[in-house]
């Protein structure tokens, strides 16, 4: 059996992440059917809920008020709008629904609380759900907590060395202090980061590291390759290959065994076999829909023919807990 571990080396992740590339991704398969069903990829989906001027200078983010992109600003939706969107992802497949806000950081104030009553509603739908909301407090944790959030997503980004190349409108113990208080309120975290934002190989390997090393591991770890978008720093970023994505699924399957490898931004760019290749290296969760928060995504026909080649069944919501809806 493979042991799960939180004590793991930088020294250790760089020799798993260095093995040879077809090495690598036959141990990562081995580690994942002992861990979950092969054949079974969640299926999610991310909708923003409020789009646009954050005052935060992540330099890869058309949402940023201070870059100048296609992005259009607009209110927090209502929460009608919301759980009808929410409906229309179960309906297509679906079993978690992920609702992001283009804030800095959770306030305590009417927005929050519609953004409670859409928790609310979406929990009674039977699926996980999900948000990304920026810093959260213990407090306001708790609250999402009570109102029935399964599970909230705070990336890492890149390593705590490259961090402030990235963003300087915040601390990589900001987003750390983030993560302690969702485990206190016992929300599952789903914590990711990305690749391609000119990070050397040696920060990749720091920021699977830090994730590998928390106190316990994440249940869901997204991995994103850089969408590079016009009016953004990073705009002129060259596309990250499909074997850098498998290094880190791979490496990521191994080190967090029991997590969710959720493949996420940077799909679009992808063909069958390169996302076959990713599934194989250890990734068993997708985002369906048109868009990730505001970078395109592939369409829904061409995942159900995804499914179909490959021969993938969707993954239930909540699967190995007992839970009553």
């Amino acid at each position: 059996m493979t042991d799960i571990r939180n004590n793991w080396t930088r020294e250790e992740i760089k020799a798993i992440f260095d093995l040879p590339i077809l090495d690598l991704i036959y141990k990562a398969g081995t580690v994942h059917r002992e861990f979950h069903d092969a054949q079974e990829v969640q299926v999610c989906t991310l909708l923003s809920v409020k789009t646009g001027g954050c005052p935060e200078d992540c330099a890869y983010c058309p949402q940023a008020a201070r870059y100048h992109t296609d992005v259009k600003v607009h209110k927090l939706l209502e929460v009608e709008e919301v759980l009808q969107k929410a409906a229309d992802a179960k309906s297509a497949g679906s079993t978690r629904f992920c609702m992001g806000a283009a804030w800095r950081e959770v306030r305590d104030n009417r927005d929050f609380d519609k953004v409670l009553e859409m928790v609310k509603g979406v929990n009674t739908m039977g699926m996980e759900v999900c948000c990304t909301l920026g810093m959260l407090s213990e407090e306001q944790a708790a609250k999402l907590k009570d109102a029935g959030l399964y599970a909230y997503n705070h990336n890492l980004d890149t390593s705590e060395e490259h961090y402030n190349e990235i963003i300087t409108t915040r601390n990589y113990d900001d987003r750390l202090d983030t993560l302690e208080n969702v485990r206190k309120a016992d929300i599952s975290v789903c914590s990711g980061g990305i690749i391609g934002l000119g990070e050397n190989l040696e920060d990749r390997v720091g920021m699977l590291h830090t994730l590998a090393t928390l106190p316990s591991h994440p249940e869901s770890v997204p991995v994103n390759a850089l969408v590079p978008v016009e009016g953004t720093p990073l705009e002129e970023q060259e596309k990250v290959s499909v074997w850098e994505m498998v290094r880190m699924i791979a490496t990521a399957r191994i080190i967090m065994p029991k997590a969710m490898v959720r493949l996420s931004a940077g799909r679009v760019r992808m063909n069958t076999e390169e996302q076959a290749l990713c599934f194989m290296a250890g990734a068993n969760s997708i985002f369906a829909g048109d868009k990730l928060l505001t970078t395109p995504n592939p369409e829904e026909d061409m995942d159900k023919q995804l499914f179909q080649t490959l021969n993938l069944k969707p993954r239930k919501a909540f699967k190995d807990q007992e839970v009553s809806i």
